[in-house]
């Protein structure tokens, strides 16, 4: 077997234990799990959320949450049942991204590259050990992102559908990628005008076929009170101000000035008289800031070279991030860019290709952003550690 396929495996294995190693810790609901594991347990049991039995407005489309109700129906309405269907997701992805990196720089060595840097961003392993809907969002995102550079338009347009039926904001990248095919072809493919609607409204089955659902009743017609559904929903999103301590403005998710805390706890069992374990969703900070650097690298040699590649990263990075800048009074989250995150890694990737041949160089960096992950893995897996090592860990005061 190839030296390079005996390497992919051994980062999509050492990825998905990771992921998977004690997935059903901690015990409890962490952060918002309490509203999707709920709507998962709905979804099993009535095809519709609800609460104490009767209809409950929601405000996120389905699929996510079908998702993690299949995990729940595979392994048992527990932890890691909760927890499975993002954990195998997040570890897919990783293969996705090898795949697209290949494609985009026609190299091997570069496609493994950036699933080692997917492997090893604390964020993405974050997000795939908690049942929230957004490992989901950025998987479709990068399936069809790859089914694009195939030109698989069918399976692109269905990905999208999905995505855009897990989460609204998919609905940037799909505007990014309808602007990029009327201006570069001149038309928009056919399976895009389609598929993607047919997709999105095929997610609400259960809404439809269940009396329960919010709205059901609002008019005779089931179409009219789907859309008024809809209005309320986007009532929300664009109303939402609550004040929450974790709210992170767009301008400083790239440099991590506020991740979001899923969970903490002071446990009594570390061997200090002083103990703290927390879940933190924080990307691995050297990749991350290297990758802010990146983007400004990226962005001058597409002005220059005005290659394809370039353009295609900078597209799903910036239908991904860019529109969150244009809601400043909403309450918004740092883990929000999970969507962009593979864009992000795309950044470095690209500009690795432009240093191919200084090996030692990009294996440097390999190592120093892995020993940053594994520094920090405590916080991103919810292991206890000592209160003064868990404060070592807190290299900036907005972290804490």
């Amino acid at each position: 077997m190839p030296k390079q396929r005996l390497a992919l495996i051994g980062i999509i294995l050492t990825a998905a234990y990771l992921r998977f190693f004690n997935l059903g810790s901690p015990k409890e609901l962490v952060f918002d799990e309490v509203y999707y594991v709920n709507g998962a347990q709905d979804y099993l049991r009535d095809g519709v959320e609800t609460a104490a039995g009767k209809a409950e407005f929601v405000v996120h489309p389905p699929i996510g949450k079908w998702m993690i109700a299949l995990g729940i129906k595979i392994f048992g309405d527990d932890p890691f049942g909760w927890r499975f269907s993002a954990a195998l997701i997040g570890t897919i992805s990783i293969f996705l991204i090898y795949l697209v990196a290949r494609k985009l720089f026609h190299s091997e060595k570069l496609g493994l590259i950036a699933a080692a840097l997917m492997s090893l961003d604390g964020l993405h392993l974050v997000m795939s050990r908690t049942a929230l809907l957004d490992i989901f969002l950025m998987f479709f995102i990068l399936l069809s992102f790859l089914a694009l550079l195939y030109d698989r338009h069918w399976l692109a347009a269905l990905s999208l559908g999905l995505a855009l039926g897990t989460k609204w904001s998919a609905l940037y990248f799909i505007a990014a990628i309808m602007i990029y095919y009327l201006v570069k072809v001149r038309k928009i493919p056919f399976p895009y005008i389609i598929s993607i609607p047919i997709v999105y409204i095929t997610s609400w089955f259960g809404w439809f076929t269940s009396d329960k659902g919010w709205s059901r009743d609002f008019s005779t017609n089931p179409i009219i009170s789907w859309l008024h559904y809809h209005r309320e929903i986007l009532n929300f999103h664009t109303g939402l101000t609550t004040q929450h301590s974790y709210q992170a403005n767009p301008w400083n998710w790239l440099i991590l000035g506020r991740p979001t805390s899923f969970f903490y706890s002071t446990p009594k069992d570390c061997g200090a008289s002083s103990c703290s374990r927390e879940v933190l969703a924080m990307g691995t900070p050297l990749l991350w800031w290297s990758a802010t650097i990146c983007i400004f690298v990226t962005v001058g040699y597409y002005i220059y070279q005005r290659e394809k590649s370039a353009l295609l990263i900078l597209i799903g990075l910036g239908a991904n991030y860019l529109p969150w800048f244009f809601f400043q009074k909403r309450t918004m989250f740092y883990f929000y860019s999970i969507a962009f995150e593979p864009f992000l890694i795309l950044c470095v990737v690209y500009v690795m290709s432009k240093a191919r041949e200084r090996n030692r160089l990009i294996y440097g960096s390999l190592a120093l952003i892995a020993l940053v992950f594994l520094y920090f893995l405590p916080l991103f897996m919810g292991l206890t550690l000592p209160y003064d090592s868990w404060y070592d860990r807190m290299w900036l005061p907005s972290w804490i």
